[in-house]
C-alpha cells in the first residue's frame, strides 16, 4: 500500500504548506505584482503576476543551494517541508534509499534569459556559472545532491499535468524496491516570456510561480495513493470533456456525493469549459487552487494534490478525486484515499 506521508508547497501565498492552506481556504487571491519588460522601442510591457514573497529567515540555509535559481530554491523547500527534518537526517545517513522525480513544464527560465542575454551580448564575458542552471534537469540534481541520495532520480517535462506520470513513476520505483521513499516535486519559476505567452491565450490569466511536493512510501502514516492510471492523451480534435470524464473513470472515482473533487479550474471561463462540463452534475465537494494561487504551470497540479491530502488528513472526506486538464498534451487522474 503505498501512502503519501510527506507534503511540502511553496506559493504566492507564502513558503509551506500551513500557508497555502490558509489562502485556499479564505479564497482570498494573494497580492499581485507587476512582472516588467523593458523594450529598445516603445514603453515597457508590464504583466499582472503572482510572486513568491522573499524567503523566510527560517528556511534551512545549504551551501548546496547558494547559487541556484529560483525554481531550484522553491523545490528544495517543498522537498525539505515533505521530508522533514528527520527523514533528511535519515537521507543524508544513507538510512533511506530516497529517490527523486521531478515534473516541469516552464522550466529554469530565468537564468536561461540570463546566460543567452549575456552570450548575445558579448559571449566572451557570458558567466559559465549561470549554465547549469538553464537545463531542465537543474532543480532535480540539487534535491539528489542536497540530501545526499544515490538512489534513482529523473526529470520529466510535458504539460501542466506531467506531475501524474511522475506519480507513476514513483510508485513503479516503489513497488519495485528501487527505493525506500520517493519526493515527487512540481517547481515552476517565470519570466516575461512565460507570462506573456500565458496570456496570449486570455487576458485575465494570472500567472504564478511555486512548488509542490509529495513524499510517498510503501506503508507509513497518511493518505493512500488507491489509484494512479495512465493520462489520456490529448491528440488533435481529441474532445477534451470527453478526456477528462475517461481520466475520472480509469481512476475508478465514485461520484457518490461525499467524494471530495480538486480540479484543475483557472477562472478563466474559456480555459474551464472543459471541467466545468465534463463535472457539471459533480454532487460531492469541489475545490480550484488556481483562482487563489493563479496559474503555475506545472506546479499547480502540484499543488492541488497537496491541497487534497491535506483535506483528507483534517476530514474533509473519505476520498478525493484529483483531474487536472493539461495545456497540449494530457488530461491526468488519481485517486486519494484517506
Amino acid at each position: 500500500m503505498i501512502r503519501i506521508t510527506g507534503t511540502g508547497a511553496v506559493s504566492s501565498a507564502g513558503w509551506g504548506v500551513p500557508a497555502m492552506m490558509e489562502a485556499l481556504d479564505s479564497g482570498a487571491r494573494p497580492e499581485l505584482s507587476e512582472l516588467v519588460r523593458e523594450r529598445k522601442q516603445g514603453e515597457p510591457v508590464s504583466t499582472p503576476v503572482l510572486r513568491v514573497p522573499a524567503a523566510p529567515s527560517t528556511l534551512p540555509k545549504s551551501p548546496r543551494l547558494r547559487r541556484v535559481s529560483p525554481v531550484s530554491k522553491f523545490a528544495a523547500a517543498a522537498a525539505m517541508e515533505a521530508l522533514g527534518a528527520e527523514r533528511v537526517a535519515k537521507a543524508a545517513s544513507g538510512e533511506i534509499r530516497l529517490g527523486v522525480v521531478c515534473a516541469l513544464f516552464n522550466g529554469c527560465v530565468n537564468y536561461s534569459n540570463r546566460f543567452f542575454g549575456e552570450v548575445l551580448a558579448d559571449p566572451s564575458v557570458a558567466s559559465p556559472i549561470l549554465f547549469p542552471e538553464t537545463v531542465f534537469n537543474a532543480p532535480s540534481s540539487h534535491l539528489s545532491a542536497l540530501f545526499n541520495s544515490t538512489s534513482p532520480n529523473d526529470t520529466i517535462l510535458g504539460d501542466g499535468a506531467e506531475v501524474y506520470t511522475a506519480l507513476e513513476i514513483a510508485t513503479e520505483w516503489l513497488l519495485r524496491g528501487d527505493c525506500d521513499g520517493v519526493l515527487v516535486v512540481a517547481p515552476e519559476e517565470i519570466d516575461w516570456l512565460s507570462s506573456e505567452g500565458l496570456r496570449l491565450y486570455s487576458g485575465n490569466a494570472i500567472p504564478s510561480e511555486g512548488a509542490a511536493a509529495l513524499y510517498l512510501e510503501m506503508g507509513g502514516e497518511g493518505p493512500q495513493l488507491l489509484s494512479i492510471p495512465d493520462p489520456v492523451l490529448l491528440g488533435g480534435g481529441v474532445d477534451r470533456v470527453a478526456a477528462l470524464k475517461e481520466a475520472a473513470f480509469a481512476a475508478e472515482a465514485s461520484d457518490d456525493g461525499r467524494t471530495l473533487l480538486a480540479d484543475s479550474r483557472s477562472g478563466v471561463a474559456s480555459f474551464d469549459a472543459p471541467e466545468n462540463e465534463a463535472f457539471r452534475a459533480w454532487a460531492g465537494p469541489r475545490f480550484s487552487v488556481k483562482p487563489v494561487l493563479g496559474d503555475c504551470f506545472g506546479a499547480s497540479a502540484g499543488h492541488q494534490l497537496v491541497a487534497a491530502v491535506e483535506r483528507l488528513r483534517r476530514g474533509d472526506a473519505n476520498e478525493a478525486l484529483v483531474v487536472t486538464l493539461g495545456g497540449n498534451e494530457q488530461a491526468a487522474a488519481c485517486r486519494l484515499g484517506r
